[in-house]
């Protein structure tokens, strides 16, 4: 006999159900409630297959370009997503996948973020937040005084006034970095004499009325990529984004910055912001913030940091002296989805004055009037969620005194990596960490030898060969399931600048053991293993090398 498969029907009755009606006790989507309340972690580790399945193999199930006529039962639709969704996902907050920006999330979130989605607030305007548009500007609030430390009084006067603003939520670092270019662009070009100001006449009107051949935005060699983003919606160009050099340390020279800024304002260019860099996305390193910050008030430049990787650190009394000279920024980004373990999608741009974002504001008569609290006047982005309440939560129930603990174990986590990198024979640590990202790559014994005594194209051809098994352990590792590095190119000082290849960690996840830093790189050394060819190939010029450095040595007569 063959049983029919049951089918929904797209029907009123049935629509409203689904609005108003839970799963009942045993279907698929109660159970997975329960198991995410029980154990997320485990949860993640029994629905996430270990081995990795092709990107076109995947593909293979999301080809119908169709909506569907027939609705599907909620239970059915779940268990689909669970074996073609879940199923292969990343599982980002495993403690042994260690090469993602985030990390295991704290357990509350998940019922806490169902209160934020069935309230469904739009903090755009007040008439659809009420409560959230206070709490958002607590946290904000909150994130500003970590950084700029303000009195009790400077709180009293700002966070809730209606005409002002000190910081912004928005998804994620990029758009919180456009802001605060936009506000520093805007300030640059602002109305002046007959002048309505660049956000009123555009850029050609205000480059000709201020006798400018350009605009420029200055930034380490190491700058994230959303700046070029920035200087390409701003309307300077991608050329306009000016790179500073960096020292064998990926921090901005102090002296090099100054030099840039002298050249462009001879060639009738005015470089109206200067980025520094609290948390390099590849290194983790730190630009020296308050040198930047002082050069930048004596050429009039908006300072702004990127700190969405290292702004947590200002949580920890220990490490947060690595950020010195933040406090003297601007306008400053941090990530909560980084290291104050939030979920995805919120980022925050503050402002150390509360006037800042006037260069932005935009008022309509249907939304965002004047005089009103509606946050999206000095906002990018118009709608956004209340995630805001998530980050406010984390606040309480971690506390201050909870995320320096977080901050303090990554950062020490990611110095113990480093000490178990340099005690072996076979790996190369590149990048010593100054947070909790590091850089390092796996080259044979010899191999170390031979790279030493190398140069020109000798040394670029075995860079070049370690190159092809760094990324081939990393492929094989990420797609092996059990444990994950992310990998990135850098051009060491030690390796006169070629580009190399490195795997790159971010130690955050609290999860994370001692063990499993030691089994990471044990899987790797087995990895290698399984490319004779690339190891032929580099044991081949290794020992060319370590032949020609032998022939040179003195011989010694009995």
């Amino acid at each position: 006999m063959v049983l029919k498969s049951k089918t929904a029907e797209a029907n009123f009755d049935s629509l409203l159900r689904i609005f108003t009606v839970p799963e009942g006790p045993g279907s698929t989507l109660t159970k997975i409630e329960e198991e995410i309340s029980q154990n997320l972690n485990q949860f993640l580790r029994e629905h996430i297959v270990s081995e990795e399945k092709p990107l076109k193999a995947i593909e293979q199930d999301f080809l119908s370009s169709q909506i569907p006529e027939l609705p599907e039962f909620v239970s059915d639709h779940t268990q689909h997503l669970l074996d073609k969704v879940v199923a292969q996902s990343v599982h980002t907050s495993a403690p042994s996948f260690i090469g993602h920006m985030t990390s295991a999330l704290p357990y509350f979130l998940m019922p806490l973020s169902k209160i934020m989605i069935a309230l469904n607030q739009n903090l755009v305007k007040i008439e659809t937040s009420k409560a959230f548009t206070p709490l958002e500007r607590q946290v904000v609030g909150m994130l500003h005084r970590l950084i700029y430390s303000g009195t009790d009084d400077f709180y009293s006067q700002w966070m809730h006034s209606a005409n002002h603003s000190l910081g912004a939520f928005c998804s994620g670092g990029t758009i919180a970095n456009i802001t605060a270019l936009w506000v520093a662009r805007n300030n640059a070009l602002k109305a002046q004499g007959t002048f309505q100001g660049v956000e009123k006449e555009g850029l050609f009107r205000a480059m000709k009325y201020y006798g400018y051949e350009g605009l420029a935005i200055l930034v380490s060699e190491r700058g994230h990529y959303s700046l070029k983003k920035a200087a390409d919606l701003l309307g300077i160009g991608q050329e306009g984004l000016v790179a500073v050099p960096t020292d064998e340390h990926h921090k901005v020279k102090p002296e090099a910055l100054k030099k840039t800024i002298q050249r462009l304002k001879q060639q009738r260019i005015l470089p109206f912001a200067v980025v520094g860099v609290a948390g390099t996305t590849e290194t983790g390193n730190i630009d020296p913030l308050a040198e930047i910050a002082d050069i930048c008030q004596q050429e009039n430049c908006h300072f702004h940091v990127d700190a969405a990787w290292g702004g947590a650190t200002l949580m920890s009394n220990q490490y947060r002296h690595l950020l010195h000279g933040i406090e003297k920024a601007d306008s400053v980004t941090i990530d909560a989805h980084k290291q104050l373990y939030l979920p995805m999608g919120a980022g925050m741009v503050l402002f150390k004055s509360p006037t800042s974002t006037h260069a932005i504001e935009h008022h309509a008569q249907y939304i965002l009037r004047e005089g009103s609290k509606d946050l999206g006047s000095r906002t990018l982005e118009g709608s956004r969620s209340g995630m805001a309440m998530l980050v406010y939560a984390c606040m309480h129930i971690i506390s201050r005194a909870g995320y320096e603990l977080l901050v303090n174990e990554s950062i020490q986590k990611a110095a113990y990596f480093a000490d178990l990198i340099q005690q072996q024979s076979d790996f190369e640590l590149v990048s010593e960490p100054e947070l909790c990202l590091l850089t390092y790559r796996y080259v044979p014994e010899q191999t170390r030898l031979a790279l030493q005594q190398s140069s020109g194209d000798t040394l670029a051809r075995l860079n070049q060969q370690l190159n092809e098994l760094t990324k081939f352990i990393q492929k094989k590792q990420r797609e092996s399931g059990k444990s994950f590095v992310s990998r990135t190119r850098l051009n060491p000082d030690r390796w006169q600048h070629l580009d190399t290849v490195v795997f790159r960690v971010v130690l955050a996840n609290p999860l994370t053991t001692k063990d499993i830093l030691h089994a990471v790189l044990e899987e790797q050394r087995h990895i290698a293993t399984l490319a004779p060819l690339l190891l032929s190939q580099i044991q081949h010029t290794t020992e060319s090398i370590l032949s020609v450095g032998n022939s040179h040595e003195p011989s010694i007569t009995p």
